[in-house]
C-alpha cells in the first residue's frame, strides 16, 4: 500500500491499524518513496535470521563503526 505524508499526518491512526494487520505502507513525499512502515518484530528474531543466512555481525571497528556501549554522544550543533 502507498500512503503520502499528509496521509501519514492526518490518518496515522488507520495506517498504523493496517500495519498492525501485518500490511506494509510505503510513504511518499512529493512522489518519490521515503519511508516504509512495516509491522515491529524483535531484533534477536531478525539477527538470528541473518545469521542463519551466513551473515557475520561480529562487532567491528572502523569509520562507521558504534562506540562503546555506555559511550555518550553528542552533536556540536546542540552545545550550544
Amino acid at each position: 500500500m502507498k500512503a503520502t505524508a499528509k496521509d501519514l499526518r492526518f490518518h496515522s491512526k488507520e495506517l498504523i491499524d493496517s500495519v498492525r494487520r501485518g500490511e506494509e505502507i510505503v510513504i511518499t513525499f512529493r512522489g518519490k518513496p521515503c519511508a516504509k512502515l512495516v509491522p515491529y518484530q524483535e531484533l534477536k528474531n531478525k539477527e538470528s535470521d541473518l545469521r542463519e543466512a551466513g551473515f557475520d555481525l561480529t562487532p567491528k571497528r572502523g569509520k562507521f563503526a558504534l562506540p562503546p556501549e555506555g559511550t555518550r554522544l553528542s552533536c556540536p550543533c546542540c552545545l550550544n
